[in-house]
């Protein structure tokens, strides 16, 4: 079997993340980034599988800049069995249609009977990649998998509700999207971490996938930022000294502020 996982190589919500002054796009190259955390639970779910199906691979496959190769890294230190990245200046600024033609013309090129994929990612949050993705490949999408098992050529997954859990099955080959409820996704080891170095990382560019520069980029995209506004500074909190009338104080200064 032949499994690929989309993957994204987002700003760490931990550090200190910025737009650029001049299009307003997220400052990746100012930036850290990490293998966004959301991704790391559809690599534990292919490497589940693998172990659990002999022959099987798992390719990871990200779209971004330059340092993206760290988040392939990350995926090949927890198991995964190669990498594609795609980077080409011309992505730079791409909305989720552009990033879902540029990942569907990718898989194309790779052998795939199960596609994988996080339910979003931890920076743009939208959702909707793994939908675009699997109607631009033709393909069956189960989404939102908070359980997954392959019975042959059957994936079948479970999606919890507010009130029922639904069962869903499609056909290989098929995309599924897993929430962060479906695994605990696994720490590199040592051992994984020595073996990632070895493990191949392809490169490829808009023009390996047939894509023209004109399909993608900000000047592509049906959305953009039009302002950015910085976050202001905390402010020094408000000590109230309880004389006995604390209780009152307290609720003086919720309804100052109008939380009650």
């Amino acid at each position: 079997m032949k499994i690929v996982v989309c993957v994204k190589y987002v700003p760490d919500a931990q550090g200190d993340r910025r737009f650029s002054d001049t299009d307003h796009t997220v400052d990746r190259a100012g930036t850290d980034g990490i293998l966004s955390e959301l991704d790391e639970y559809a690599v534990e779910e292919a490497l589940k599988l693998a172990e659990a199906n002999p022959d099987t691979t798992v390719t990871v496959l990200t779209v971004g800049p330059e340092k993206a190769t760290e988040a392939l890294r990350k995926a090949l230190q927890m198991g995964a069995t190669d990498a594609v990245h795609v980077v080409d200046d011309a992505l730079h600024g791409s909305d989720a249609l552009a990033t879902s033609l540029v990942l569907a013309k990718a898989i194309e090129r790779l052998d795939h009977d199960l596609v994988l994929a996080g339910m979003a990612s931890t920076d743009g949050g939208m959702s909707v990649v793994p939908a675009m993705l699997a109607e631009r490949l033709g393909i069956p999408q189960v989404t939102f998998a908070g359980a997954l098992t392959l019975d042959g050529s059957v994936v079948r997954i479970e999606r919890d509700g507010d009130t029922s859990t639904e069962v869903v099955e499609a056909t290989l080959p098929a995309l599924v999207s897993v929430t962060d409820q479906i695994n605990d996704p696994r720490y590199p080891s040592f051992k994984g971490i020595m073996a990632a170095k070895k493990k191949s990382v392809h490169t490829w560019s808009l023009a390996d996938l047939g894509v023209e520069p004109g399909q993608v980029g900000l000047a592509a995209a049906w959305s953009a930022v039009d302002g950015v506004t910085a976050r202001p500074p905390r402010q020094a909190g408000q000590i109230v000294a309880d004389d006995g009338d604390g209780g009152r104080k307290l609720v003086d200064f919720l309804a100052g502020a109008k939380l009650v």
